[in-house]
């Protein structure tokens, strides 16, 4: 039978891990506070909700009180799949550590690790490279793991069925042709036979010698997505968090590019027991080159999903004050859902998206 959220039963189930949830909430403030961050609060309702090629945004119209003619002005709006735009047009107005705790939206995502509704932690630093966000992350993640375990007695380690990890150790940190190499014997960078990636018969023939199902009609993408699932998120964040960091550029498309090597951009993802937490980066402050990545990217979207996020030009006209900076994005409530053991995201939820 179905479990319904707000029975009682249910809540008493849930409910040390939702108390595990408050403190995580206020340790997280306490972390930023203590570096000195600015907490801000950005709109959710936004022009552009970022242009992410497989993240489908909830669009809506906002409507502006009538005009002198008596018509509505409905204008297209999104809930925001982020709060990245708005957060870097604050970093560009002259603001140097922000954060923010909030909610976002993301249509087509629910799993036992997904909702279409759910809380994200993001951080931006400026003047800083990506390996500030990764002391961040650990830090964030050492510290959740501590008022989680005060909660509810348990031994500090992130579980997710038999896989088990320890934050308080420091993050394994691999890049992601060590770990194409390392899980899935695949030279991502020159692929099967020297060419240069991204191409896909490469790749392809690359990743049939390994014994993986892949297509014809595979894109690169689509079997770059395929080995990663595959053979290596799984394997990833096992014993202690790991950093899997210098993605491929065409994967990176806010990231800037590695200094002398343009193959890989300087972004990471950080996974404890195969989960994804965080996704972070040097940030791109070109505003030319972020357009044309933009343009590649909502083609894409267009032909995956039959429509488009627009481009928003004041974030290209920020981009051109942006000092270099670091950004990350962490899935809170996944985070809670490892430090406490829940089952699901469900369990770390007030409430459910019905």
């Amino acid at each position: 039978m179905t479990e319904t959220w707000w029975h009682p039963e249910t809540l008493a189930r849930k409910r040390p891990f939702l108390d595990a949830r408050r403190a995580a909430v206020k340790a997280v403030r306490a972390y930023f506070q203590a570096e000195g961050f600015i907490e801000v609060e950005t709109p959710a309702i936004q022009r552009s909700p970022g242009i992410e090629r497989h993240i489908r945004p909830f669009a809506l119209s906002l409507r502006e009180p009538l005009d002198d003619m008596g018509d509505e002005t409905g204008q297209p709006r999104y809930l925001h799949t982020s709060p990245e735009f708005a957060m870097k047009k604050l970093l560009a107005g002259g603001l140097p550590k922000i954060m923010q705790l909030c909610r976002v939206w993301r249509d087509g995502e629910r799993s036992p690790r997904h909702e279409p509704e759910f809380t994200m932690l993001e951080w931006y630093r400026a003047r800083t490279d990506y390996g500030a966000m990764m002391t961040d992350c650990a830090a964030l993640v050492r510290n959740v793991a501590k008022v989680a375990q005060r909660s509810l007695a348990n031994d500090g380690l992130f579980r997710r069925g038999d896989q088990v990890c320890d934050p308080a150790r420091e993050p394994r940190r691999l890049t992601v042709a060590e770990a194409f190499f390392e899980y899935a014997k695949i030279d991502l960078l020159a692929a099967a036979d020297g060419t240069p990636m991204p191409d896909p018969e490469a790749l392809r023939a690359a990743a049939r010698g390994q014994g993986i199902h892949v297509s014809d009609t595979d894109t690169w993408e689509d079997i770059f997505f395929r080995v990663m699932l595959d053979r290596i998120e799984p394997r990833l964040g096992l014993g202690a968090p790991t950093i899997l960091c210098e993605y491929p550029a065409n994967l990176a498309a806010l990231a800037r590019k590695k200094p002398g090597d343009g193959r890989v951009a300087e972004r990471f993802e950080l996974y404890a027991c195969g989960v994804e937490l965080a996704n972070a980066y040097s940030e791109l402050t070109d505003p030319v080159e972020q357009r044309a990545r933009f343009e590649a990217d909502r083609a894409l979207h267009a032909q995956l999903y039959g429509t488009a996020p627009p481009v928003d030009d004041e974030l290209l006209k920020a981009l051109g004050q942006l000092p270099p900076s670091s950004g990350c994005a962490l899935g809170f409530d996944r985070l809670v859902m490892l430090a406490t053991g829940a089952d699901t995201i469900t369990d770390v939820l007030w409430a459910p998206v019905t």
